[in-house]
């Protein structure tokens, strides 16, 4: 992985302190321009990986980028699914197939058949595999060499002790897309000893890591020893800043004390606060 990567928040109205920032970023960013101005600002500041939900507007970015190959090639994308409101919106509108019928691709008969077959039978591993790849589709010639399960899915299936969830979409990722699984937690400590558990080696493991303990569950010392320990782990920090709570020296000060993270993911919307982040990032690693 690289070290800086974006991410995408602020394209998609999502500030965890301010619903007026919220509103003035949803205005800022409602035409896709607005987003590949801000990509190509973090690309000429060194920073070329991308780490996004699969919103609906994720397509329109990727479909520029595949018209311009030559432009783009060194680019990567870091898929996070699934993206709950998507589907929670349309399961009110659809209902569970009906949802199916229109988030998966391929043969629309044939497909449809294998995926109400698999919820019928409550086959929820082969409905993993199915709407994994309709999230996949648009991404198809762009670069992913890690595909990431959102933290609404890792927590809540970690919650219910469903295990072969975790282990089954390792292997679907490795074999079919030739990327590495990635997990998004809101407690790093229990994911960890749950891929040591289950025998997910290495595993990439997302979490927010900040001074103030915002949005991390269990105890900043309990992070801090997982940190500084042994464990055979990729961690990959977000959240540093605490929504804003935190200047960005402190929180790149603080972030940078553990070698052991591999990534720090950062929302930024100027080239100025790009550029300022990348370098804290760097030069706090470098120390």
């Amino acid at each position: 992985m690289d070290r800086v990567i974006l991410g995408d928040n602020q394209f998609f109205a999502v500030n965890h302190l301010s619903d007026e920032r919220s509103r003035a970023q949803a205005i800022r960013f409602k035409e896709d321009q607005a987003i590949l101005d801000v990509l190509d600002n973090a690309r000429a500041c060194g920073i070329n990986t991308f780490m996004c939900t699969t919103h609906d507007r994720i397509a329109n970015i990727t479909a520029y980028m595949r018209k311009r190959p030559e432009e783009y090639k060194d680019f990567k994308f870091h898929p996070c699914m699934p993206y709950a409101h998507k589907y929670a919106n349309a399961v009110t509108e659809l209902g569970i197939l009906g949802t199916l019928k229109a988030y998966i691709p391929g043969n629309i008969f044939a497909v449809t058949g294998k995926a109400g077959i698999a919820y019928m039978r409550n086959d929820y591993l082969s409905l993993m595999e199915l709407l994994v790849d309709a999230e996949m589709k648009m991404f198809q010639g762009m670069q992913t060499p890690v595909i990431f399960l959102q933290n609404v899915i890792v927590d809540l299936l970690y919650g219910l002790g469903m295990d072969e969830v975790f282990v089954h979409f390792a292997e679907y990722i490795k074999k079919k897309y030739h990327a590495e699984p990635g997990f998004i937690t809101m407690n790093m400590p229990r994911l960890v000893d749950m891929c040591e558990r289950l025998g997910i080696e290495n595993p990439i493991i997302c979490s927010s890591i900040n001074k103030i303990g915002f949005r991390m569950s269990g105890s900043i010392a309990e992070y801090e020893d997982y940190l500084n320990s042994d464990r055979k782990f990729r961690p990959m920090a977000m959240q540093c800043l605490a929504a804003g709570a935190l200047k960005p020296e402190e929180a790149m000060e603080y972030v940078t004390r553990f070698p052991k993270i591999e990534a720090v993911l950062f929302g930024a919307s100027s080239k100025a606060h790009i550029q300022q982040t990348k370098d804290l990032i760097l030069r706090g690693f470098a120390r």
